[in-house]
């Protein structure tokens, strides 16, 4: 057995029995929409003042979906299949024709 293996089989063996958590469940995206909004942090110290900080996202940072996540392994990948895409969609300076114009925004 290794070593490392040993340490976590030693492990295993000196966790309390209050810490027994068989048969719990945790519960999936408990904390995903504080996170994507923000949170406050109150750090008490030991002179009786509080520290308190906001977190909140850097601007631009984007949070793709597990399920979308699986195509995309970094930012590059993201970065370069948005950019293929933007190549794909018309100019917004490009006239539209009336054809193209749908029937909500055509004069009366």
């Amino acid at each position: 057995m290794s070593n490392r293996a040993h340490e976590l089989e030693s492990a295993d063996d000196d966790m309390r029995p209050e810490y027994e958590l068989a048969g719990r469940t945790g519960v999936r995206g408990k904390y995903y929409q504080m996170l994507r909004r923000g949170y406050t942090i109150k750090i008490q110290r030991a002179d009786g003042t509080a520290l308190v900080q906001h977190i909140t996202r850097p601007d631009g940072t984007v949070t793709l979906d597990p399920d979308v996540r699986e195509y995309f392994p970094d930012e590059e990948a993201v970065n370069t299949t948005l950019r293929t895409l933007i190549q794909l969609v018309p100019s917004r300076t490009a006239r539209r024709s009336p054809a193209n114009v749908s029937p909500k925004t055509k004069s009366s």
